[in-house]
């Protein structure tokens, strides 16, 4: 017994590990961003920044509420590091020898033979009390060592994938919301055109009827507030569709009892860039760990694919009692033992471990392929955020005196129809002209918000504030859990 002890704990300690060293590529991408110099003052970082303090507008705060601890994908995100965590625990307890207590007692009449030859039946009792192990394997090559760090590795990688599809959905909700919001404003951009337009061919029937103008300017007027019914039913379809859009986010029908909205003009835009931004910050966004934990895993287990190469060590000892009887079961003249070690060296196996080799090496150049990837995905997300942010408060000044000027046209449109200088088609053209105009400015306004939000998930914001995250993951783990 004590052979085996020594044994274990000399297996446990010496074991080594055949994984091979792990060097983590250098980022495929420039050292900077381009338009990162537009960048200025020491503004906080966005993987620094709570989504409140990002997003002010306090309905979008209770619905970002409601999806982080609603939402069916962030709740399956939480199952897979649940269910990753218990992989690693089962690896894990592999490293160290199972001890089980056995007990039995064996009552038994069989057939004797006698000293003259003749046969009898003779009763047995037989009571035994053993403690030992099954099949340790003596890590002396790291086999399980490695399969243990892999297990670990992904382990690690699913709670980075969770956070990353925390991110993901903090930002797909801003999306949603301000989609809806935009929704909602060209309807009612179309209602209150619609209603000018109305009034307008009231006018021109009315002008009809008192002979002074003719058929086609009320025809033109028919059409004109055609368009805009027909245009009306696209927006209020679009703001339906928004809103399902954003109910399947939260996870749950939206509340009554939100708060006002703010409208797209005053949502505040805030560029979490720090001047002198360098592409290597990168490197802690949730998902490129999560590539890097899974190129980790690989690369152990290229190790335990070195190791099954070698000979594998198994150790099966119990030390206990045993008696006729159970009176003197434990009297130390019954103590009994086993011990039996077992190495097992593969010779023939007909190209399998090389196979199984080859595969844990390919599996490694897939993850770092994988692993270069994510960072210039990751890359590229920053690099159209900056260039929006560069380009997009221009446009929308720009777009404002467009907006300007076609109302300024309709105004005198208007004043020159009404003093019979133009024909009707002049003002009708003004105003389609201002109404698309309108309609551009609260898309390059929305356009210009979810920028911003592009910005702050593409540099890894969305994971400073966790109490209602930790609350929802819980809950979603297991509803019916409770620690012991």
């Amino acid at each position: 017994m004590r052979s085996f002890v020594v044994i274990a704990l000399v297996g446990l300690l010496s074991a080594c590990s055949m994984a091979p060293r792990l060097e983590r590529p250098a980022p495929p991408v420039p050292a900077s961003f381009p338009e990162a110099a537009a960048a200025q003052g020491d503004a906080v970082p966005a993987s620094e920044m709570g989504w409140r303090t990002m997003f002010a507008d306090p309905q979008l705060q209770r619905l970002i509420e409601l999806a982080l601890a609603h939402n069916r994908d962030l709740r399956l995100a939480a199952l897979n590091v649940e269910a990753a965590r218990s992989m690693f625990n089962i690896q894990q307890s592999t490293r160290l020898p199972s001890v089980s207590l056995d007990a039995s007692h064996t009552r038994e009449r069989a057939l004797a033979q006698g000293n003259g030859g003749e046969s009898r039946r003779e009763v047995s009792n037989q009571v035994a009390v053993n403690v030992g192990t099954s099949a340790f394997e003596l890590d002396l090559f790291g086999r399980v060592r490695s399969l243990s760090d892999a297990a670990l590795a992904r382990y690690l990688a699913s709670e980075q994938g969770r956070d990353a599809a925390q991110i993901s959905l903090i930002a797909a909700v801003a999306d949603a919301y301000f989609a809806r919001q935009l929704a909602d404003e060209q309807r009612q951009l179309a209602q209150r055109t619609l209603k000018d337009w109305q009034q307008s061919l009231k006018l021109a029937r009315l002008l009809q009827d008192a002979k002074q103008n003719g058929g086609l300017d009320v025809a033109q007027a028919e059409g004109q507030v055609a368009s805009a019914e027909a245009d009306l039913q696209a927006r209020q379809r679009a703001f339906a569709q928004a809103g399902n859009a954003l109910q399947l986010l939260v996870g749950e029908q939206l509340p009554a009892d939100l708060p006002a909205p703010r409208v797209l003009a005053l949502q505040p835009l805030v560029a979490p860039v720090p001047a002198g931004l360098q592409s290597d910050m990168l490197l802690l966004r949730p998902d490129i760990r999560q590539a890097e934990q899974a190129l980790s895993a690989a690369n152990a287990d290229i190790g335990a694919a070195r190791a099954a190469f070698f000979p594998q060590v198994s150790l099966t000892a119990s030390f206990g009692y045993a008696s006729t009887s159970l009176g003197s079961l434990f009297d130390p003249s019954r103590q009994v033992w086993r011990f039996a070690p077992q190495i097992s060296q593969p010779l023939f196996q007909a190209g399998r471990l090389r196979a199984e080799l080859r595969l844990a090496r390919v599996r490694k150049s897939e993850a770092v392929a994988q692993y270069e990837r994510a960072i210039q995905v990751a890359f590229r997300e920053v690099a159209d955020a900056l260039a929006g942010m560069a380009t997009l408060d221009s446009q929308l000044e720009a777009q404002i005196r467009v907006v300007a000027s076609a109302q300024r046209r309709v105004a005198l449109s208007g004043l020159r129809y009404g003093a019979g200088l133009d024909g009707r088609l002049e003002l009708l053209d003004a105003q389609r002209q201002l109404y698309a105009a309108q309609q551009t400015l609260l898309e390059l306004r929305r356009e210009a918000v979810v920028n911003s939000v592009a910005l702050y998930k593409a540099l890894g914001g969305g994971l400073r504030e966790r109490t209602i995250i930790t609350a929802a993951r819980s809950s979603a783990a297991d509803p019916d859990h409770r620690e012991p």
